[in-house]
Parts: C-alpha cells; structure tokens; sequence
C-alpha cells in the first residue's frame, strides 16, 4: 500500500546496509594498540567507588573480545575519574560535573554522565551522596535561570556573557532548551526509585519544580512569547536565533517552544517533539513524586493535566505521513502544518524514544520512524567506509556520532544489529578507548572531542544493559 512499509521493507531499509557495513568494517590506519589502561592513575581520578571498582572488574571478566573490554575500563568510569568535583558544604552534598574537554556543567550531560551510576548507589554510601549532591547543584542552577543549559561552578562569567539575553556571571551559557529541564527531573526521579530516599525533596527542590513547571508553560506561547529572547553576535545561524531573538515563528498548539536543540544548535521548526515527548514522560514523574512523597495532590495533578495536553498535541501535530514510510514523528513542527523530518544524534532523539520511557521499542510509529531515521532518508544519518549512523549540523555533514550507534543498539532488539554497532564502535575510537563526539564516517582519525564524558559513559551504559539482558553477545 503506497506510503506504508512491511516489516520486511523495513529491515531492508535499516538491516541490510548495516550487515554489510558491520561484518566488513574497516579498522583506522595505525590502530593497533596494547590495551594498557587509559585511566588516570589512582591518586589523580577525582572520585572512585568501590561499588563501580567491583562491576568494573565483574563485567569485564564477562567480555570475550579483549578489546571491547579494554574500551568498557576506560569509558564506563570516565565521568567519575575525570569530570565530577565533589564536597560537602554545610553538612550537604554538592557535585559540580563538567562535560570533558568543556569546563562548565551542561543540566543534560551531567544527569547523562551519572545516569548509569544510580543502580550501585544503594551499595555505596560515598557514591550516594555524589549522585544525592549532583541533583543539589541542579537545584540550585534552575533556580538561578531555568533558562539556562550550563552554568558555571560559581559567578565566575565565561566567554558569552555578551550574548544578547539576560546573563549572569553564574551561568556558562543561556541556550533555552525543552531538556535541560526534563533531564534534572528524571535524575531526581532515576535517584529516589533505586535509592528510596526522598529527603531531596526539600523545600528549594519542590520551588525549583514550580519553577520548571512555569517556564513549559510560558514557553507553550499560549499568552504571547514569555520572557525569553536570545542572540549572539556570530558567523554561524545556529548559534542564534531570528525575530529579535524569539525564533521562528510557531502557531500555539499545547506544545512547548524549544529555541535550541539538544545539541545546542538553534531549532528551525521550535516546536521540537523529542524534546516535547521527553517533557510528557518527566511530567508524569513530577506528578508521581508530588502525589507520593510530597503531598501534594493539587500540584500532581497540574504536572499530569499538563503532561497529557503536550501528549495530544504531540500526537495531533508531530505526526504525519512521509513518503515510503507512513505515519512517523516528525522531528520538528511550527503549529502551522510544517513539519521537519529529520533526526539529530543528541539525545533526546527520535531514535532514543524508546530509552527515555516515552513507548515501547515495538510501537508501530516508533518502529516506522525509526527506520526513517536509520536511513539514507534522513539527511543527518552518513554512511562511509568505518560506518554508519546520525549526526547533526553541529560538527558538519559526513560526521558520525558515536552518541547515535551507541543509542541505536540501546534500543535495537536485534542481536545482529546489536553486534554490528559493536564492531563500528570498535572500529572508530582511533585507538584511544573513548568515544568522542564524532567521527568522519571515512576517517575515524578525523573526530571532534577527545575527552567527552557522556560518550563515553553512554557507551559503557550499553555494555552493561548487554551484561544484564543479552550476555552471550559479550561472551562471543
């Protein structure tokens, strides 16, 4: 039937490149190595746990191929060697995490870098209270701006404090972005069901989820554009936005305006629905955690009225038909019936769905979509000679970002497609052992970012989801 696809069409379209790319892929000119250990030495790592010391050494013991070992000993401890500055003050927590190679704390990559520790908290107290002084600081941060994606580790200012928005010497950078907010609520959230401890759910939290609560609002437009504008003097478009700073122009619909992507580049369409469907699942988190622990029914409800009218909206607006694959997600909208079909390979992403509670990786809109995405289709997804996967207009056409391969085999079903994501994620680090930010799809040399946490934990996060659900994939 014209404009949908068999199940059969479908792995064809996303499978049959992929095996022919996985089993043949090339390895980098001048890659052999002795797999020595690239961690800090134990005296200059900034934190350790022993609770991750032990998985390290159960999961490796696991891996056949000493190589993807190698790999997992270097990534999976990244963030907490090299990017976390832990301390106590006045008797609480507090971690400011870095990105890597950038010294500020993005809110989205510091949930991402710690995101994989939460399951051995519960074994290790000192591990407990990182992660408990990580969502302080977030806190503490979307309380200064919820505007803002990074801040800096006090009132430092930084190299854009003469963008054209309202700067503070606290932040690092006022890019308004729909995730930033949704990532400090799913730490919270990820903390207290592994750990049970709901003692951050203190007074300065509870008005900071108000806070996040009242900028989706103001940023569905519905009464006009809210307080935010934002421009910069630069050569490149995406570091900036049109119309004075508000963007491009959207018709209200019930979603939330997004200037900026994930991947810190401006949105065309600012109604992004990744971002907008990853605000309906925190949502529905805030308004467990208020009808539970704090108490508060009134406002569980608002956070539940509100995730539920995004949701519609979502559905009503970012969905439509696309040539050759039926009804999928669109990745951006304006309200208007212009709709982008596209994905980027930061997260959240069309293709990391799935990963981010929104629906099951067997939803048939998922799936349609997905298969977009992973395709030649989506003019972000490169295919070359050491792989293939997304990008994004951040670093440039032909660039492959690990971030994606790594999100694809998250949420593949495939053992085939899992292993052949395996062996490109092998075949692109250039012989370091970490991920980087990307890679050119001909020339794994050519990557951008050698020191970036959240590839980096990401990566490990997948071989212990492996460890757990698929094991005989790390035994082969």
């Amino acid at each position: 039937m014209e404009g949908r696809m068999t199940r059969r069409e479908m792995l064809k379209r996303t499978g049959a490149a992929l095996a022919a790319v996985g089993m043949g892929v090339e390895r980098a000119p001048g890659a052999a190595f002795d797999f020595k250990s690239q961690r800090p030495p134990l005296d200059k790592r900034a934190f350790t746990s022993e609770a991750i010391e032990a998985e390290i050494a159960r999961v490796k013991r696991a891996i056949a191929d000493e190589e993807l070992a190698w790999m997992f000993e270097n990534c999976f401890p990244n963030t907490l060697d090299t990017t976390v500055r832990f301390r106590m003050q006045d008797g609480r927590p507090d971690t400011f995490v870095i990105t890597g190679d950038i010294p500020a704390m993005w809110l989205r990559d510091s949930t991402a870098q710690v995101w994989p520790y939460l399951p051995f908290a519960k074994d290790d107290p000192r591990l407990k209270l990182l992660l408990a002084g990580v969502i302080r600081r977030q806190t503490r941060c979307v309380l200064i701006d919820p505007y803002a994606n990074a801040f800096n580790d006090g009132p430092t200012g930084g190299p854009w404090q003469k963008d054209l928005t309202e700067m503070k010497p606290e932040l690092h950078e006022r890019k308004w972005e729909v995730d930033s907010l949704c990532y400090v609520v799913r730490l919270a959230y990820g903390y207290w069901r592994q750990t049970g401890d709901a003692s951050l759910f203190d007074a300065d939290w509870q008005r900071a989820m108000r806070l996040i609560v009242r900028t989706f609002r103001e940023q569905q437009r519905l009464h006009g554009p809210g307080p935010y504008r934002f421009q910069r003097v630069t050569s490149r478009a995406a570091d900036t936005l049109p119309l004075d700073g508000l963007g491009n122009p959207t018709r209200p619909c019930g979603l939330i305006h997004s200037a900026f992507r994930p991947s810190d580049d401006a949105c065309i369409y600012p109604l992004l629905i990744p971002s907008n469907l990853f605000a309906v699942v925190v949502l529905r988190q805030l308004s467990e955690i208020f009808s539970l622990e704090t108490k508060d029914a009134a406002f569980a409800r608002e956070c539940a009225a509100l995730a539920s009218e995004v949701d519609e909206a979502a559905r009503k607006f970012g969905i439509a038909r696309h040539l050759g694959y039926g009804a999928i997600w669109a990745y951006e909208v304006d309200g208007f019936g212009n709709r982008l079909f596209m994905d980027d390979a930061n997260v959240p992403s069309l293709l990391a769905l799935p990963y981010l509670g929104y629906c099951a990786r067997e939803d048939a809109i998922y799936q349609r979509t997905r298969a977009f995405v992973l395709s030649e289709d989506n003019p972000y997804f490169f295919r070359g000679a050491f792989g293939e996967g997304i990008g994004g207009p951040h670093v440039g056409l032909n660039m492959i970002w690990p971030l994606s391969i790594i999100m694809r085999a998250m949420t593949s079903a495939d053992d085939g497609e899992i292993k052949a994501c395996l062996r490109m994620l092998k075949a692109t680090h250039a012989g370091t052992g970490f991920m980087h930010e990307a890679f050119h799809k001909d020339d794994p040399k050519r990557f951008t970012r050698a020191w970036f946490a959240w590839a980096n934990t990401l990566f490990g996060e997948l071989i212990l989801k492996l460890f757990a659900e698929r094991p005989q994939l790390l035994r082969a």
